[in-house]
């Protein structure tokens, strides 16, 4: 398979996640499109970067030959349907209730679990 089919049937089955299997229908809003320029522009440094120093390498074989910022535009896809299918099990965890109440810091649950069991570990040490 050429990463260019990859590139593809990656994008069309984080479509598929978002459209029909969460149905978060995150590319259906206008903020996901607004604020999506925003990743590619970074995109675009780091596959720069990566791609124009020869620390990622591709076989012209397995690429289209269109190339954005030294980095195949294939790159461009598979990191949409990276970014799309994350965002959507994002937002579908999110309504599902998995964690209703951020919190971060000294009142974090992982912070006071992870307290208790360093605790537990002193005792039985002793």
């Amino acid at each position: 398979m050429t990463y260019t089919a990859a590139a593809l049937l990656g994008a069309a089955c984080a479509l598929l996640v978002d459209l029909f299997v969460l149905r978060t229908r995150l590319v259906l809003r206008p903020v996901f499109w607004a604020t999506y320029p925003i990743i590619i522009f970074f995109q675009l440094i780091s596959n720069g970067i990566l791609t124009g120093r020869d620390i990622v390498r591709y076989d012209p074989s397995a690429i289209i030959g269109v190339r954005l910022a030294y980095a195949p535009v294939e790159d461009l896809v598979f990191g949409f349907a990276l970014v799309l299918l994350t965002l959507s099990v994002w937002v579908w965890l999110g309504r599902r209730g998995v964690q209703p109440t951020p919190t971060a810091g000294e009142h974090s649950p992982l912070l006071r679990l992870l307290r208790r069991r360093a605790g537990r570990g002193s005792r039985d040490a002793g």
